[in-house]
């Protein structure tokens, strides 16, 4: 083998992103309140740690491009999952919008079974994945308002520290050939992965949430597909015209969702 595995790839990432964030896990830990501790780290669990593992195994077998037009759905799952259980009241032209980006997502998932059902069911992680970043985006905003971005985002990946040396241990990472190239690569690819695109990204996506709300934040979402798709396209991906009108069926489902 001379690549990282999938639990490998997502570990180092949830790695980095907890020891860059160490120098300031002494404050955080002081001024968390003991009663929102659980939550805390239950946020970096389902809207951090799990995904991570999600991801990377469904782009095992499906194209990242894919991955990021079934991202685009976080927003809608937010607002589902906001009615659900968050009290959020929901208007006509919402719930229209939740059928445009459901009807968007069944013919983009007709059109990529091409390889069968093994390709539908790696695609369902990343539909998991975008349920718990739903999930956690309002379980953050409903009850994280008084605690700080960056104390929620140290305590939460701090704590998941050890859980990734486990994984990487129990996975064999540390008997690999690391010193040769292409594990120095791909480590300090998914470093940089973990450090900017986890800890970095997380802390400006809770001060979105808590000054923005919901909504506001989970559209971030938006722009993760065509910078996806962009990248796909230039790595040698195979991106078809159905799946763009797809991604834009999505959208304007996920528009209509947030449109006040």
């Amino acid at each position: 083998m001379n690549r990282l595995s999938a639990y490998q790839v997502a570990s180092i990432r949830i790695l980095c992103s907890g020891l860059v964030l160490i120098p300031f896990a002494n404050k955080a830990l002081r001024e968390v309140p003991r009663n929102k501790l659980f939550l805390v780290i239950l946020s970096g669990l389902i809207g951090s740690f799990v995904p991570a593992y999600l991801f990377c195994i469904a782009e095992t077998r499906i194209d990242s491009s894919l991955a990021a037009i079934l991202n685009a759905l976080t927003p809608m799952f937010t607002i589902l999952i906001g009615i659900g259980f968050f009290q959020l009241q929901a208007k006509l032209i919402k719930i229209i919008g939740v059928l445009i980006g459901f009807i968007g997502l069944t013919l983009l998932m007709a059109n990529s079974g091409r390889i069968g059902f093994q390709h539908l069911s790696y695609s369902s992680l990343v539909l998991a994945a975008t349920i718990l970043y739903g999930l956690n985006v309002n379980m953050v905003s409903r009850y994280m308002k008084g605690v700080s971005a960056l104390h929620i985002a140290t305590v939460a990946f701090v704590f998941l520290i050890i859980p990734c040396l486990v994984i990487l241990f129990s996975t064999g990472y540390f008997d690999l050939p690391l010193t040769t190239q292409p594990f120095v690569l791909s480590t300090l690819a998914a470093a940089t992965l973990g450090i900017m695109g986890t800890a970095v990204a997380s802390i400006i996506f809770y001060m979105l949430i808590k000054r923005n709300g919901t909504l506001f934040a989970s559209t971030v979402t938006y722009g993760v597909p065509f910078v996806a798709v962009g990248w796909g396209v230039w790595g040698g991906e195979n991106i078809s015209l159905i799946q763009v009108g797809c991604l834009g069926i999505i959208l304007v489902g996920v528009y209509l969702v947030n449109k006040k």
